[in-house]
C-alpha cells in the first residue's frame, strides 16, 4: 500500500549583534513486509509486486518502512556507493498509544533523499512534549500515516546532499528541527534513528562552541522561545513574567528576553529547588510557585509567556495593552497560542549568541539517556519535571 503524506517560517526582527562577538512538500511513503521466500506457483512475479506493496494482515511481522522522496527511488547500490546502508536502526510505533507501542527495529529503510534536502547521520536527538502528545494520537488528524520514527530535533553529520541544497555539504555539523510545522504533517521518519533526512532550509551549522548533546537540545525550543516573544511584539526595555521558567522552552525565553531582546526586566517561576537556576539564566525575580501565587505581585508585566497552562491566571498580572503568550491549555484573550515554524534562519540568527555564551543550551541533569533507552526518556520527559532538555546519546 502507498500512502502520499503532505508534510511558515516566522518574520525576523534585526537584532545588533552581541559585544562579544563580530516547505511544503509531497513525500511518497511505502511501506514493506518480509514476503515469503518460496513462491511456488506460476504466478510467482505478479504475486510477489503484490505483496511487497502489501501490510501484512499478521500484525506480529515487524514493520519495514521506506521512504521515497524522488520519483525513482535510490538503488541500494548507489547506497553503497555514497557509504551509506540500505537500512538503519530507529525506534518506531505502529499505533497510538503509551510508551509501551515504542519499538526498536535494527531493520527501517533508510529515507531517500530529496533535491532539497540533506541526509543527516544522527549523533543525538532531542525528546520535546509534542513528541508524546503526537505518540498519544493527540493530534492524529493531521499526522502523517502510521508507522512512525519519532523525533522533531536533531544534531548530526550531513553524509549526502540533493541536487538543490546550496551551501551545506557532506561532512558539515549540523543541527534543526525537521519538521516545518510541528501539527501538520510531520515527518514519518523522524530523528530518533541513525540517519533522517531534512530540508536544508531547516537546518543550521552547529555552534562550534557546543557538542552534539547540547546542539541536539535547542532546535524547537529555542525557536518556540523565539517566535513566540516576537510574535508579542517584545522589544529592549519591555518586562516580562516565563511560567515554567525551568523547562526546555522557558530556560530559553528567560535568556532571550534577557541577553537578545535587552528586557528590563525577567521574572519566572519555578518549584523551590530551582529558582537558582532561574537566576543564573538572567531572572532578576525567581517565583517559588510552591509557596506564593504570582498574581499576588504587586508589579504588572508587558508580556507573561506561559509554557504551563495557567492563561487565565497570567491574564491578572499584564499591564494595560499586555499580552499573554500560551503554549499549552485554555487560552483566555489577551492570551494567544501558536505553532511553531521551523526555520533554520532563526538558527543561524541566534548561533553567535550561542556562541559567545550569551544564551546558554540546558540538559537536564538527569536527562541524558542512550539509544536503548528511549521509552524510559519518554516516560522521564512526561513527568513534565524536567530542567532543560531530554537528550537521546549516543545514537549508533
Amino acid at each position: 500500500m502507498e500512502t502520499i503524506l503532505t508534510s511558515t517560517t516566522c518574520q525576523l526582527t534585526p537584532f545588533p549583534s552581541p559585544s562579544s562577538s563580530s516547505s511544503s512538500s509531497s513525500l511518497p511513503l511505502r511501506f514493506s513486509s518480509s514476503i515469503a521466500p518460496a513462491l511456488r506457483d506460476t504466478r510467482k512475479k505478479a504475486v510477489a509486486a503484490s505483496a511487497v506493496l502489501r501490510r501484512p494482515a499478521n500484525p506480529a511481522v515487524p514493520l519495514r518502512v521506506r521512504a521515497n522522496s524522488q520519483a525513482a527511488p535510490a538503488s541500494a547500490e548507489a547506497a553503497k556507493a555514497a557509504g551509506v546502508p540500505g537500512e538503519m536502526k530507529a525506534w518506531v510505533y505502529g499505533e497510538y498509544g503509551g510508551v509501551d507501542v515504542l519499538k526498536f527495529d535494527p531493520k527501517v529503510s533508510v529515507p531517500d533523499v530529496k533535491e532539497d534536502q540533506v541526509l543527516i547521520k544522527v549523533a543525538a536527538a532531542a525528546l520535546n512534549p509534542v513528541d508524546a502528545k503526537r505518540r498519544q494520537g493527540k493530534f492524529k488528524a493531521t499526522d502523517s500515516p502510521l508507522p512512525t520514527v519519532p523525533g522533531y530535533d536533531v544534531a548530526g553529520v550531513v553524509v549526502k546532499v540533493g541536487s538543490q541544497v546550496k551551501e551545506l555539504k557532506e561532512g558539515d555539523e549540523v543541527y534543526g528541527n525537521i519538521n516545518e510545522k510541528a501539527l501538520e504533517g510531520p515527518k514519518q521518519f523522524g530523528s530518533f534513528a541513525e540517519y533522517t533526512a531534512v530540508e536544508e532550509k531547516l537546518l543550521a551549522l552547529k555552534p562550534k562552541n557546543i557538542d552534539f548533546v547540547q546542539a541536539a537540545g535547542l532546535p524547537l525550543a529555542i525557536e518556540t522561545a523565539y517566535e513566540g516573544l516576537e510574535r508579542t511584539g517584545f522589544s529592549a526595555g519591555k518586562s516580562i513574567l516565563v511560567l515554567g521558567g525551568a523547562g526546555g522552552v522557558g530556560s530559553l525565553v528567560i535568556q532571550l528576553a534577557k541577553h537578545v531582546f535587552g528586557a528590563s526586566r525577567v521574572a519566572a517561576t519555578s518549584s523551590t529547588g530551582k529558582l537558582e537556576f532561574l537566576k543564573s539564566l538572567g531572572a532578576d525575580l525567581a517565583i517559588d510557585y510552591t509557596k506564593e501565587n504570582f498574581e499576588d505581585l504587586p508589579e504588572k508585566f508587558d508580556v507573561v509567556y506561559d509554557a504551563v497552562g495557567q492563561c487565565d491566571r497570567a491574564v491578572k498580572v499584564i499591564k494595560e495593552g499586555g499580552i499573554v503568550v500560551a503554549l499549552t491549555g485554555a487560552v483566555v484573550p489577551p492570551g494567544f497560542r501558536f505553532v511553531v515554524s521551523s526555520n533554520g534562519e532563526v538558527l543561524k540568527k541566534l548561533n553567535p549568541y550561542i556562541e559567545s555564551g550569551k544564551v546558554k543550551p540546558i540538559v537536564d541533569p538527569k536527562g541524558l539517556f542512550p539509544f536503548s533507552q528511549v521509552t524510559e526518556a519518554f516516560s522521564y520527559i512526561e513527568t513534565n519535571r524536567a530542567s532543560g532538555k531530554v537528550v537521546i546519546h549516543p545514537i549508533p
